[in-house]
């Protein structure tokens, strides 16, 4: 069965409407590349004498480049909002919970099914991205589809990097592994799974054979598993503490106080820090799989955290007083 096909179904077959990276329309511009060669007896032939679109191609890189930024950035776009809506109705609690449930009228089974819609919507279209873009690289015998990728990493509209597809992936594992839940929740998603290599933690997902995650949950700061876990704007996940640490602020100010100059320990792109995420279903996650390690780490943060907190108030009062 031919890809496009697979796509097609797989998006119908989801129970909610959502925008696609538009494969069809995408596809349409490279044929008419190769019949624009034909017509005019191009002499661009690749290794199997079949005609192939120039380096410098007014019909794709006019309009294949500028369809396919604009598809990705509605995609990410609309599967971050949803995904972002979806797990504040799951971590509801005490008013708010009742408030957000009775208004948005959603159960727990069709919460369920709308998580998992959407951890299907971001592999399939990661996929579909894939391979357009190396039948782009295939027609122009070119590796510019390639370095369109690199250049949507840099702009944050890589599916695949979105933090909330990390938090999908814990809220599922979460579900699953939660006492008394029916036979239909524990045996979703077991694609998706925790797992530790040398006692290093890291979210592994292999929905489809041709798009495996593997996300390692050790900080890069402090190395040790995260804890309180934070995902930067770059998509590159510390703990909250070593976070504000490298942002040079307080963990009373928060990340959002930090400057936009200050970049990333890992990545070094400026500005990540006050687009930061909690990630709060992986947070719930590791305490429940890290029991130990979670005990005496919160009781040394917390340590800190009161220190900090301390220093906060004593320096406010200083200024106050004109000290």
């Amino acid at each position: 069965m031919k890809f496009s096909k697979t796509y097609n179904e797989c998006m119908q077959s989801l129970e909610i409407e959502l925008p696609g990276v538009g494969l069809k329309n995408l596809k349409k511009i490279l044929k008419k590349c190769r019949q624009d060669l034909d017509s005019h007896n191009s002499p661009h032939n690749n290794d199997n004498g079949d005609s192939i679109c120039p380096l410098q191609c007014p019909v794709c890189d006019g309009s294949f480049f500028p369809s396919l930024l604009k598809a990705m950035s509605e995609v990410v776009g609309c599967f971050n909002q949803r995904a972002q809506r979806l797990l504040e109705l799951h971590l509801a609690t005490g008013f708010k919970k009742y408030y957000v449930w009775c208004k948005g009228k959603q159960d727990h089974v069709s919460l369920i099914q709308e998580g998992q819609d959407l951890v299907t919507y971001a592999m399939i279209n990661a996929i579909a991205v894939r391979k357009i873009l190396k039948k782009y690289d295939k027609i122009h015998v070119s590796k510019q589809g390639q370095e369109f990728k690199s250049r949507a990493q840099s702009m944050h509209i890589e599916i695949l990097q979105s933090p909330w597809l990390c938090e999908l992936m814990a809220f599922h594992i979460n579900l699953r592994e939660k006492k008394g839940k029916t036979t239909r929740v524990a045996n979703l998603f077991e694609s998706c799974y925790l797992k530790f290599t040398d006692d290093k933690p890291s979210l592994a997902c292999e929905l489809f054979d041709s798009v495996k995650l593997d996300l390692d949950l050790t900080c890069s700061i402090c190395l040790e598993t995260v804890f309180d876990p934070v995902a930067l704007y770059c998509g590159h996940i510390f703990c909250y503490m070593c976070a504000c640490s490298a942002a040079s602020v307080t963990i009373v100010d928060g990340l959002q106080a930090a400057s936009p100059k200050e970049k990333c320990p890992l990545c070094r792109e400026a500005g990540v820090y006050e687009g930061a995420v909690h990630l709060d279903e992986l947070n719930l996650l590791l305490s429940r799989r890290c029991h130990e390690y979670w005990e005496d780490r919160l009781h040394s943060e917390r340590a800190e955290r009161i220190k900090q907190a301390k220093l906060h108030w004593e320096s406010q009062l200083h200024a106050f007083m004109g000290v």
